[in-house]
């Protein structure tokens, strides 16, 4: 019933869908057994009341809408853009527009202008304030001495404070020898623990900078995207108190995929859709079923959970939205159930020989532990399992001072030497999905990152460069790395200090 909703709402979007920028992708077959919480998209949840209006302008399906949810105007068409908070209490929106009656229509998009608008409220209505400078998908950040980076393609914007004024800059980019993958463009940001910044390309390539401007130094000479059919872009890279998390959108299929990293540069996909097609709701229930769901962004909390997302939404095709017509793009807001702050207690490593595991669910201002999970349906231990309704079984509970101390029968969990963070699905005692992912006492979450370079040649020898890029000395090693012929070798690398390089000769 489900997937008929669904298809009768896109005839109602989109009359004739050939030749369209669309194309269905096959679900694996296992996904239809993810139980609710085990996909990535379970954790949206409707958008915060706002005033609702039949719009002058969207395919009927959307045409009745929350207004007031992120930001629209008649005469402009919006797209990317992301939230910070700042300091005088207000939420800034970086966003990107151009007229709706431009000649192109939304194929505009290249001459673009980033825009700033402030709300008092996360999911807005934001209003314009004033126009930054050029350029399309804009993300900003703050970086650790507090000014505000505005990245667009080809460039930034900087400022002292969120309104500006702002002087525009170039970034460096150091390849260290390795093919860029699709372009420098869309690219995405996340702080790390010592206040450097690691970023995502277009392409998937992952680079570090010591202070989130530049250089950029590309770390991976591949992609981190799934290894899956589709045509990825708009990725959003963001890192909460205990990992990674990545989703990339496969435009042309209207389907997302989510991932998860410890150190950022090696990467585990979840099975499930991230986002898809027409899936935002009202608090009633009434759908607000966009044609297209792009440049996902995120707003975290003190933890990094994200409490919330925001989508550049167009009713129909891109090449379909006309100078002066009755379509256009907006920006949404959707609220996140942002999860649980979870803990392990067992101090020795998960085995199969583990008899129980012992977790802490934190209390916190909003969630009293003891007063609203419900013990019966807690599951825990490698998503693997619990995505799809297995893993271990909570035994009892205990209430300690405002936390809620779960064990579990480990028979079955799951979890082995490769687990960094067991996943926690549950219900509260009013049916509300409950989820989280958990820190093991004797993991380190600080974890060295070694990346060699490119083969080169140098005094008729073949070299590489292999630094550590991670956060905590490394141990000596052997990695393998391929010469210029493409053969793939063994180097035995030292120990190295954070950011520490050394040149090894390949023999």
């Amino acid at each position: 019933m489900k997937r008929i909703c669904i298809l009768l709402v896109l005839c109602t979007l989109i009359p004739a869908m050939a030749n369209a920028q669309v194309e269905e992708r096959q679900r694996p077959s296992e996904w239809r057994h993810l139980v609710p919480g085990g996909r990535h998209m379970d954790r949206f949840e409707a958008m915060a009341p706002s005033r609702t209006a039949r719009a002058n302008w969207g395919a009927e399906a959307v045409r009745e809408r929350y207004v007031d949810n992120g930001i629209e105007l008649d005469g402009i068409s919006f797209w990317g853009g992301n939230i910070l908070k700042g300091k005088d209490g207000l939420y800034h929106l970086y966003v990107c527009g151009w007229p709706e009656n431009s000649r192109k229509g939304h194929m505009f998009w290249a001459n673009s202008t980033v825009f700033h608008a402030t709300s008092q409220q996360l999911g807005g209505p934001y209003k314009l304030q004033n126009s930054i400078g050029k350029g399309h998908n804009p993300e900003a950040y703050v970086l650790d001495d507090g000014r505000i980076v505005v990245y667009t393609i080809d460039g930034y914007y900087i400022a002292d404070k969120p309104e500006g004024p702002w002087m525009f800059g170039k970034f460096e980019f150091d390849q260290r020898g390795h093919n860029i993958i699709e372009g420098l463009s869309n690219l995405t940001f996340c702080r790390r623990q010592d206040g450097s910044r690691l970023m995502v390309c277009r392409g998937g390539g992952v680079w570090i900078s010591r202070d989130g401007l530049q250089p950029w130094r590309q770390i991976t000479s591949g992609r981190v995207y799934p290894n899956v059919e589709g045509r990825f872009e708009d990725p959003i890279v963001w890192r909460d108190s205990l990992q990674y998390h990545l989703i990339v959108n496969d435009w042309l299929g209207r389907i997302a995929w989510y991932e998860r990293s410890l150190d950022g540069m090696h990467w585990i996909v979840e099975p499930g859709e991230a986002y898809t097609y027409a899936f935002s709701r009202h608090e009633d229930g009434t759908p607000e079923p966009w044609f297209k769901y792009e440049r996902a962004k995120v707003f975290q909390d003190e933890e990094g959970r994200v409490v919330q997302m925001n989508f550049a939404v167009i009713d129909t095709l891109k090449n379909e939205d006309k100078p002066n017509d009755t379509h256009s793009s907006k920006n949404i807001c959707i609220r996140m159930n942002k999860g649980l702050l979870l803990e392990v207690l067992n101090t020795e490593p998960i085995t199969a020989k583990t008899k129980k595991i012992e977790l802490r669910i934190k209390g916190e201002k909003d969630f009293i532990p003891a007063a609203e999970v419900d013990m019966k349906s807690l599951i825990l231990g490698s998503y693997k399992e619990v995505n799809y309704g297995r893993g271990a079984k909570a035994t009892q509970v205990r209430r300690e001072e405002d936390d809620l101390i779960v064990t579990f029968n480990a028979k079955g969990s799951g979890i082995d030497a490769e687990e960094w963070a067991p996943k926690l699905i549950g219900r509260s005692k009013h049916g509300r999905l409950l989820w989280g992912y958990a820190r093991l006492p004797y993991v380190n979450y600080r974890p060295a990152v070694i990346s060699p370079s490119a083969a080169y040649e140098k005094d008729g020898l073949q070299w590489v460069n292999v630094e550590n890029f991670g956060l905590s000395t490394s141990q000596a090693q052997s990695i393998r790395v391929r010469n210029m012929k493409g053969e793939e070798i063994s180097v035995s690398v030292p120990a190295l200090k954070p950011y520490e390089e050394v040149t090894l000769p390949l023999k």
